[in-house]
């Protein structure tokens, strides 16, 4: 009997240890943005030790992009995020790729490997990741020119078809709002 009621309270015990490791594992991702809300500002350094913030973006249609290298799915679309930024950078689209929790060194030399331009932003506390309630990757945020999110992919992968119809979504939408504003 003495034996059992051991057992009983091991297993309650550890139910009870399991049931808080869940709840601080969900509770280190917040809730993803909901669309037509602003984006949460956020400021995190660059490869070359610049600070940005989603802020200094306004007027831009701005796509947030929460990648790792040892992320497959990730890396597949980031060609397609480079060759989007390089034809409509000059059209007021901004690619900021945010890293998550990996070294600086290596993160460096999968950007030179891969010739990426657009800046590649240090999450190294994970903090704007949670902010935007990320919980896997890759997750695109996509942000309009007067900083509202438009569009929150969650998995999936972005090709340039997809990036720029988002985008030219977002733009006409813009023009539109500016246009009945006159």
């Amino acid at each position: 009997m003495r034996a059992l009621l051991i057992a009983v309270m091991i297993v309650t015990g550890l139910i009870f240890v399991s049931n808080q490791v869940a709840d601080v594992a969900w509770g280190m991702s917040g809730r993803p943005p909901v669309v037509g809300t602003p984006a949460a500002d956020f400021s995190l350094t660059d490869l070359n030790g610049h600070t940005h913030s989603l802020s200094q973006y306004r007027g831009k249609v701005v796509l947030v992009n929460f990648w790792a290298t040892w992320c497959k799915p990730c890396t597949t679309e980031m060609p397609a995020m480079q060759a989007t930024y390089d034809r409509l950078r000059d059209k007021g689209f901004v690619v900021l790729a945010v890293n998550e929790l990996e070294d600086e060194a290596k993160v460096r030399d999968h950007i030179r490997a891969y010739g990426h331009t657009f800046p590649v932003l240090l999450d190294r506390d994970n903090h704007v990741a949670n902010q935007f309630g990320v919980f896997g990757l890759p997750v695109s945020v996509f942000i309009d020119e007067f900083g509202v999110v438009r569009e929150y992919l969650k998995g999936g992968l972005l090709t340039e078809q997809k990036i720029h119809e988002v985008v030219s979504r977002i733009q006409a939408a813009g023009e539109l709002k500016a246009a009945s504003a006159r």
